[in-house]
């Protein structure tokens, strides 16, 4: 299903409060899931969304649900599943952002792993939101600490990525225990049978909308990401990209206007060309930027998505993702402004740690890996800047200025201090780069500075590599009827492990293994001995270097996290209040 197309967010009937947030952080236009979904959930009806991550289905719920809620009600009127504890806080990060200008709202995230008196504190309170993992809500629910007497919708986020790490009963658990007049909304990137079965299980009616991604990116440009977090950082990295690196010209691309006009003033205060470009500006004036950027009067535009729709400028040469776009379409259309006319480009992409689903996302929609790069180390910036002073001195030479009354004066001062032509140089010279040094040091550890740290990843998966993983035994196996995707979504919901560091499962009566990378930190290891499985402590402990497995003939190993266990039961029921 399709929905008509929508130039604004004004356009939907949202509250005025959440039109006024949205307006206030510079959001332009909505997605096409946005689009979509916003009125059947506004109208109250169920519905059932399939997207990849990363196509703005976040703000498709939140920004209807949040117009509906009644903020004199101090009592949960929202739910939301999540399948990992990362994505519950980002999720409740988003409905915070949206509802800045709802005085009295509340939203409380709830996972493993958190301090559970902290929770039921927060509970009292009567948050009007609730966005939680299905293990702790089951146990708040059974608690009697998370009442749904006043819910009005049930949403279930990533419900296939809740399927595959073994969640799947517990949310039908949940639902079962909501109201029954309840509105719910299932968001899924894929539709396998289980899934299928929830749908037509617990919803009514649904509208279906369906959001085709686009997944084609040119093969001749170089696409490469660094991970870096925070406005200041990230000025601080374009910095050196842009003193290391030969570009043309390059388009800055943001999530916000106001995000526009404030990276192209700091970019100009450190001496590059650049201007904003978004959707405030008239066509008048978006024309002219876009001229002077074919005319080389502009290096540098920082735009939004909107604003940089039908830019064909053949001289930009980069594009960087200075906020990671949440919709992997976006992405698609944002690095497509380089390597036009069949030239080469290149496209960097700015990756907060807390972002790193969102990449996964990207490559997993575009099918393209995107490589990790290295900020520019100062010994290389260095040398840039040394070959430009050098340069500068020949071209003040090779133009002949007439520079006899600076000799003089030089001629005099030498005479007067006894000091030598070259000693006189070096001094100008110094005085010269004061402002912007000749000499970039990197700290000690050679990727720390100004307040940022690179993290160089190894993005390889290191699930099939034995020489570089450890095996764990954990005290819970088929007795307790766990399976594999348990430990996997365990490990995953409570830490920040992705799925590709978690090798071989081997489960046993009462007992099962686990491999992990090798040298995981302290506190890693700390939170990992705080884990459940069904309410069940793991009592993980290390074994010793994994051992590479030797698979028979004709028998396939089974993937991490697949559902490969024996049948389990589903949980008890529990009675309704």
């Amino acid at each position: 299903m399709s929905s008509p197309e929508t130039t604004s967010f004004s356009d939907l009937a949202l509250s005025a409060p959440v039109l006024k947030a949205i307006q206030s952080v510079g959001y332009e236009q909505p997605s096409p899931i946005q689009a979509a979904s916003i009125p059947h959930l506004l109208n109250g009806e169920d519905l059932l969304g399939v997207a990849q991550t990363g196509t703005g289905k976040t703000a498709a719920f939140a920004l209807p649900l949040l117009s509906n809620i009644d903020v004199k009600t101090k009592a949960p009127q929202v739910l939301v599943l999540a399948p990992t504890r990362e994505l519950a806080i980002q999720v409740a990060e988003a409905f915070k952002s949206y509802a800045s200008q709802m005085k009295g709202f509340q939203v409380l995230p709830i996972y493993g792993g958190q301090d559970m008196r902290g929770q039921l504190k927060q509970l009292e309170r009567g948050p009007q939101v609730v966005v939680g993992t299905p293990g702790r809500v089951m146990d708040h629910l059974r608690r009697g600490s998370l009442k749904l007497d006043a819910l009005k919708c049930v949403v279930l986020d990533e419900a296939d990525e809740m399927l595959r790490m073994g969640f799947i009963d517990d949310v039908e658990w949940i639902l079962e225990h909501t109201p029954e007049q309840r509105q719910v909304a299932l968001f899924s990137a894929t539709m396998p049978g289980p899934i299928k079965k929830v749908a037509d299980t617990y919803l009514r009616n649904p509208k279906e909308v369906r959001i085709a991604s686009a997944t084609q990116t040119g093969s001749h440009i170089k696409q490469s990401y660094l991970i870096v977090n925070g406005f200041e950082r990230k000025l601080d990295a374009i910095t050196r990209i842009l003193e290391a690196q030969d570009f043309d010209a390059m388009i800055i691309f943001v999530r916000t206007k106001t995000a526009t006009a404030e990276l192209a003033e700091k970019l100009e205060a450190r001496g590059y060309s650049a201007s904003a470009l978004n959707g405030d500006m008239n066509q008048q004036l978006r024309e002219r930027t876009i001229n002077r950027l074919k005319n080389k009067q502009l290096d540098i535009v920082v735009a939004t998505d909107v604003a940089a729709r039908g830019i064909d400028v053949e001289r930009v040469s980069h594009v960087l993702n200075f906020d990671i776009p949440y919709d992997s379409e976006a992405y698609v259309h944002r690095i497509g402004r380089t390597g036009r006319a069949g030239r080469d480009g290149s496209a960097i992409l700015f990756v907060a740690p807390r972002e790193k689903r969102l990449l996964f996302s990207i490559e997993k929609n575009t099918r393209q890996k995107i490589e990790p790069m290295e900020l520019p180390s100062g010994k290389e910036v260095s040398s840039r800047r040394v070959e430009q002073f050098k340069q500068l001195l020949t071209d003040t030479l090779e133009s002949q200025p007439n520079l006899d009354y600076f000799f003089e004066i030089l001629s005099e001062y030498s005479a007067e201090h006894d000091r030598s032509a070259e000693d006189i140089a070096c001094a100008l010279a110094y005085l010269h780069q004061l402002e912007r040094p000749l000499e970039v040091k990197d700290s000690p550890k050679g990727r720390k500075e100004k307040g940022f740290t690179v993290v160089e990843e190894n993005r390889q998966s290191r699930s099939g590599d034995s020489d570089q993983m450890m095996r764990y035994r954990i005290e819970l196996g088929r007795d307790q009827q766990v399976g594999p995707g348990d430990i996997v979504g365990a490990i995953m919901n409570e830490t920040d492990l992705h799925k590709n560091d978690i090798g071989h499962i081997k489960l046993h009566g009462d007992h099962s293994t686990v491999d992990l990378p090798l040298n995981l930190p302290k506190e890693l290891i700390s939170k990992l001995k705080t884990l459940t499985v069904r309410n069940l402590p793991i009592n993980i402990s290390e074994v010793g270097p994994a051992k590479r497995e030797q698979r028979q003939p004709g028998k396939r190993k089974s993937a991490p996290g697949a559902h490969n266990k024996a049948p389990r039961k589903k949980p008890r029921k529990a009675k309704k209040d």
